[in-house]
Parts: structure tokens; sequence; C-alpha cells
């Protein structure tokens, strides 16, 4: 596979609290600009307790940056100030190119069993689309396809290409892909990444190894290989894996198996003024942003 790409970091997804009272965890976000370049932020919101999640995210603004909503469990009600409304459900995507300006309310409904899963990435726009019109993609879970490879690793595509499948959301600036792979116990996935990119999984169930330098963790039975991943090399769930360049991934499964995000991206290399939920490239932009918000002028 080239080039494979070796592990640069690894961080623990932390708990924190958004909106008007969200209890969630935070895989990444403020303080890891820019090295996640064009990402910004991932949160992982996981309960089934409606206390912890249901004042949700009353309307707020957003600028400069787009919005990725991927719901496993319950749905997320939303909307803006364009007057749009709806619901993103289990397995639904919801990718808002917020643009110039839009203003948007996001309130988190359990299931039947009260549970809620889903995660939220932001990725940033370059200064020449920061001020583009803002727009949606809606995706449903339907829409999104999944392949099944021959070892028997299952992958949506939600955003890019996979082995000769596209996925639904297509136009987005930043080149990005978004894949939600499950890989069985013991089980080897490659993928071939383009060079100069920024690539991330996040373990959402599971554990596996990410690094093709521990193979000294792996034995055979019967002229069969397998992986011991109990001794240091395995990432668990709520993990996020931050690799360096390459052009290649390689994931090696652990005993139960494993499921993660895959993000990749191109890096824009942009200075990032950021506050809240506002992200362009300077103060003075920033300002520009929170006065036409209060002078009600924030709408193009």
């Amino acid at each position: 596979m080239g080039n494979i790409r070796k592990i640069r970091k690894i961080l623990k997804s932390m708990p924190t609290i958004e909106g008007a009272g969200v209890h969630l965890k935070r895989a990444f976000g403020f303080n890891h600009v820019p090295e996640l370049d064009p990402f910004l932020l991932l949160d992982d919101f996981h309960s089934n307790n409606p206390e912890n999640y249901i004042m949700g995210f009353p309307w707020h603004p957003h600028r400069g940056m787009e919005t990725i909503t991927y719901v496993l469990q319950g749905n997320v009600e939303h909307g803006d100030s364009m007057g749009n409304k709806g619901a993103t459900g289990p397995g639904d995507v919801q990718w808002m190119t917020a643009g110039s300006g839009i203003i948007h309310q996001e309130m988190p409904k359990g299931d039947d069993n009260n549970n809620l899963w889903g995660f939220q990435l932001w990725a940033n726009l370059p200064a020449s689309h920061k001020m583009m019109d803002p727009r949606y993609q809606e995706v449903k879970g339907s829409q999104i396809p999944e392949i099944t490879r021959d070892n028997g690793t299952r992958i949506k595509i939600i955003c890019g290409n996979m082995d000769g499948v596209q996925g639904p959301v297509r136009d987005i600036v930043t080149d990005p892909e978004y894949f939600d792979i499950t890989i069985p116990a013991n089980t080897i996935f490659e993928y071939a990444t383009k060079s100069g990119y920024t690539v991330l999984a996040y373990v959402i169930e599971g554990e596996g190894c990410f690094d093709p330098e521990n193979d000294q963790y792996s034995y055979e039975v019967d002229g069969a290989k397998y992986f011991d991943l109990q001794s240091g090399a395995s990432t668990g769930k709520e993990n996020l894996v931050m690799f360096d360049d390459g052009d290649s991934i390689v994931a090696r499964a652990g005993k139960d198996g494993v499921r993660f995000l895959l993000m990749t991206g191109k890096p824009i290399g942009e200075p990032v003024a950021w506050y809240g939920p506002i992200v362009m490239n300077t103060q003075e932009e920033l300002q520009k942003a929170f006065d036409d918000y209060r002078n009600g002028t924030f709408v193009k």
C-alpha cells in the first residue's frame, strides 16, 4: 500500500456541556487548531438520560464553516432562519454549509427507550467561500450506500468514494471523505488516502490497531493470523486517531471487531479566527459577524 500512515497522536474524548445543557464527549476542538485543518471540532453525543440532552441547542448563528450531523439513535429536530424544518433520524446525515450566515436550532430527541447517539463534525471553509450562500444537503440513511468487502468489512459511504462507490454528499469545497466503517474481529482494513490530506479515525465501538508498525502483536493459529491488542497497541472507543502523512492507512480489528468514523480532508492553510459558532480568518471579520448578529443583518 505504499507509504502507510503512522499514528501521530491519540486523543481521548473529553466530557463537556454545550448548548442549553447538552452533555457530550468532545473528541477535538478549539485547542487543536490548526493541526486538524480543515476540521475544527467533533462532538459525540450519546446518552439514555433525557436530562442530558433534552434542552438542546436553541437558536444560534453560524458563519464561515460547515456542520455535519450524523445520527445513529434518536433524532435531532432542526429549524432555521430560511424557514427550513425537519429531523435528522437514525442513519441520516445533515450537511449544513453556513457560509455567509444562518441562524438555526437543533433539538435532540431520544428514541422509545430514550436513547440518543450521534456526532457533529465541524469543517472550516476557505476565505474564498466563507461568504457563500448557505445550503443544506439532507441525506436519509436509505440514500447512503453501504458496501461489504470480501473479508466482511462494512463501509457506509457518506461523502467521498470507496471501492468505486460514491457517497451522496458532493461538491464540498475541502474535498472531504466521511465513512462509517465496521471491521470484523481479527480482520485487516486497508484504504488509500490522498497524500497531504488530514486523516482522522474516531473509534465508536470495539477496539483496533491503527499502527502498521505493531505487527509484533500478531500470532498464528493453524495458519490463520490473529492480533493480540491487549499489549498497548489497541485504540478503544471514544478515542481519536490522528495520522501522519502518507498515502494509505491500515487498521486491524481486535477480538470483538471495531467500528470507527474515518474522515479525510484537504487542509486550507489559512489563519483561523474562531469564537463560539463563528469561524472567520481575522478578528475584524469575527467582530463584523457579531455586529451583524446584534444589528439584525447577519442573514444575507
